[in-house]
This record gives structure tokens, sequence and C-alpha cells, in this order.
């Protein structure tokens, strides 16, 4: 492990961290509070999370995927191509965000397909009609947060975040729960109407560090915008694109457990969202370590140096896997106290305890696979890891989870399998991303130690 390299690395990843973890806690407030308002507030934003979850992450993907192409271009001493680069990205920007909205005011499709039980189904519309407003100002700030972890400065992101994060917390409060005498509580909406009003916040703040901070003066950011630059809009489409794809499969191949689950229960439902915030909540390390990773190895591929490159590599997937088994069996410790802490029911507890057990296996595997996913970009391979996630997260997790928990599938050989439980979701998803992350890291080695000679 190179000692330099690593400081690097995880110095970037820790701001990183930081930040995605003020994100992650808007969620978990959101969903500690709508647990003390009433279990079926619990449940509705489990489905109405997981909805704008799949929509927003999907989106977003195709917009942090220029993470290496930012990257590069800073390696290489290009600053006015990066500005450049930026603008020409709003247009991409521009149509995500139609597609993105459309999706959450006109969710009746999904939720009728994963049969969403009709008593959720009019607070989860509510729900997302109001942060799909937001979503332009969300996907404008991820650009912005890109940007900087492309060119190693994270640090004005994550003030941005725990800012946000300060207004956030009271603001949900306030808005759910209400101050007997003074204001009426509002319920679930509540947490939408302070997401919305946290996004602008967050946009408006970044783009007062644009104009106002030194560090950006080089790269011409607040240039004229030019006309739309068909061959570098292609290729942040075929970047792009199947990176959104792929994080649209990971992140459906998760949300839509939430789906396929409402339809055991407010008991399942309740006790899956736990997992799923705390799943989420762990992700953040692995995330946050192969942004870093990748940032610095599209950094030296810039600066032509694949010594480097290769070591940023190695050094990055050693604090991944390290981390990993850290947390993984941290959570696994302290299931139960986890699950108390989340909820006041027993029972959601005692469900959510069991499902925590199979997040700690879950956790492994899912770090080793994002890491893989986040540095393969820096090499260009997006389509790969598309069709890895398809078959084996869609295939063998989701659909291999539905058959189990239904009874489609016969089980008798294989008893361990929970029927009629959500235990079955995490069960086979957490084989299908063992599988996953034992592909990506053949793929990955492969491809870093037969192309960097050559670049």
């Amino acid at each position: 492990m190179s000692h330099g390299e690593g400081a690097i690395i995880v110095r970037h990843a820790s701001t990183v961290f930081v930040g995605q973890l003020a994100v992650m806690a808007f969620g978990i407030t959101d969903t500690l509070v709508a647990g003390r308002f009433a279990d079926t507030a619990l449940a509705a934003l489990s489905v109405g999370s997981a909805t704008y979850i799949t929509v927003h992450i999907s989106l977003m993907g195709m917009l942090q995927a220029l993470l290496p192409v930012w990257a590069e271009l800073h390696g290489a001493g290009r600053q006015a191509a990066v500005g450049k680069s930026v603008r020409q990205a709003l247009y991409l920007c521009m149509m995500t965000t139609a597609i993105g909205m459309t999706a959450l005011f006109f969710p009746g499709p999904l939720l009728n397909w994963t049969q969403v039980p009709i008593a959720l189904q009019a607070e989860v519309r509510e729900y997302l009609a109001i942060v799909a407003l937001g979503l332009p100002a969300s996907l404008l700030f991820r650009m912005y947060g890109t940007l900087n972890q492309s060119l190693g400065k994270p640090k004005l992101v994550t003030w941005v975040q725990v800012c946000a994060l300060a207004v956030k917390v009271p603001l949900s409060i306030l808005l759910v729960l209400g101050i007997p005498g003074w204001f009426e509580p509002m319920g679930l909406v509540g947490c939408a109407w302070a997401t919305l009003f946290v996004n602008y916040l967050m946009l408006g703040l970044a783009l007062w560090l644009l104009k106002t901070q030194s560090f950006y003066l080089p790269y011409g950011i607040w240039s004229a915008l030019e006309r739309p630059d068909g061959q570098e809009l292609k290729r942040f489409v075929k970047l792009g694109l199947p990176s959104g794809l792929a994080i649209g499969v990971e992140v459906t191949s998760f949300t839509l457990m939430s789906l396929f689950i409402s339809r055991l229960g407010v008991v399942a439902t309740a006790s899956h969202q736990i997992v799923s915030n705390m799943a989420a909540v762990l992700y953040m390390v692995p995330l946050a370590l192969s942004i870093a990773t990748s940032a610095r190895v599209s950094y030296w591929l810039g600066a032509r140096d694949a010594k480097r490159a290769r070591r940023a590599l190695r050094t990055g997937l050693l604090c991944v896997v390290c981390t990993a088994c850290v947390l993984a069996g941290a959570m696994g410790w302290m299931h139960e106290a986890i699950a108390n802490f989340y909820t006041m029911s027993a029972q959601v507890a005692l469900l959510a305890g069991t499902l925590l057990m199979w997040g700690s296996l879950y956790h492994l595997s899912d770090a080793v696979q994002v890491f893989c996913v986040f540095t393969l970009r820096s090499y260009g391979i997006t389509l790969l890891p598309l069709l890895t996630y398809t078959l084996l997260l869609w295939g063998v997790g989701l659909a291999g989870g539905y058959s189990v928990a239904y009874g489609v599938l016969d089980t008798t050989s294989l008893p361990w399998l929970a029927q009629q439980s959500p235990i079955a979701f995490w069960q086979t998803s957490s084989i299908a991303l063992f599988l996953t992350s034992t592909v990506l890291v053949g793929v990955l080695w492969r491809t870093a130690y037969r192309d960097l000679g050559r670049r």
C-alpha cells in the first residue's frame, strides 16, 4: 500500500463520506420521524422513497459518470476544457431532469405493477409529486459535487451538505409532527416539503460558491454557454447512459424490494425500511472510497502515469475491503440495539433484527462491487457492469427473492431460504452481490494490468 496515495484517497474519501452521510441523514431523519408519527406513514415512506431513489439515483448516475472525464482533463492540465465540458453537461442535466420529473409525477404504472396496496398509494403519490419539484435542484447540485470530486476538492460540497442537514432535521420534525397548539402535523407530506426546501438551499449555496470562490476562476465556469456540441454530448451519453442504467438496475434491485415487500404487510415493510436505511448508510463508506479512488486513477491516466494509476487502484481496494469487514461485523454484532433504536414496535424490531444480520453479509459484497464499477469507468468500461447487474442483481437477487418469498420457487432442497418473508429478498440479494463482485473484480484487474501499459 502506498502511504502517500493512501493518505490522499482516505482524506478525499473522508470528506466525501461526511457529506454523503449528511445527505443520508436526510433519509434517516425522515424514517425516524415518520416512524414516530405512524407505522402506516413509515410504510408509505418506504414505498415513496424507494420510488424516488430509483429515479433520482439512476439519473444522478449519468451525471456522476462524468467524474473521470473531468478528472482526466484536470490531470492533463486542461483547465479551460474542464469549464467548457461542465457547461456542455448542463444540456445533459436538462434532459435527465425532464425524464425524472415525468416519472415522479406519473408513478401509477410502477405502483400498480408492483401491486403496492391501494391504501398506501394516495400518500405515496402526494409525496412523489412534491419531491419531483426539487429534482432539478438536486441534479444540478450533483453536477457541482461531481466537478469538485473530479478536481480533488470535495470540502465545499461537504460544507453545503452539512449546512443543509442542520436545516433538514428541525424542519422535518416540525412539518411531520407539528407543535401542539401551534402547528398542525402534516405527516409524511411534511418530509417531502422539507426535502424540497433543502434541495434548493443546497443549489443556491453551490451557485454562490461557484461565483465567489477564487478556486474556480481558472476553469472559466461562468463563461458564455456554448451551443450544444454533438460530439461532446455523444461522448457523455456513451459514458453516462450505461452508467446510469447500471446504477438504475442496482438501485431498482434494492428499491423494488421495498415495493414487493409492501405486499407482505406493514410490519414487513417497516422492518425492511429500517434495514434499507442502515445498508444505505454503510454503503456511503465504500462509495466515498470508490469516488476518491476513481478520481485518482483518472487523474493519473490523464497525466499518462500508468504506474501511479495502478498503485491508486490497489490502495483503494484495500481500504474498501478493510472498512467493509469492520462495518459489516459491527452491524451484525449490534443488530438488536439498532432495530430497537429505530422503532417502538416489538414486532418490527424482531424482524428487523434478523434482516440486519443478512444486511451484514449484503454489505461485504456491495462494497467491493461499487468500487469495481466506479474504477472501471476510469477505463471507459460501463457496458459490462450494466450487463452483469442486469443478469445477477435483477435475475438472481430480485427475481430470486420474489420467487422464494411468494412460493413461486420450490425451496424444499434449500430449507434455509425464508418463504413468505422479506428475509428471502435479503438472502438472494446477498448471493447476487457476491457473484457480481467476483465477476467485476476479475474484469477490473484484467483491464487495469492489460491497459495501463498501453496508455
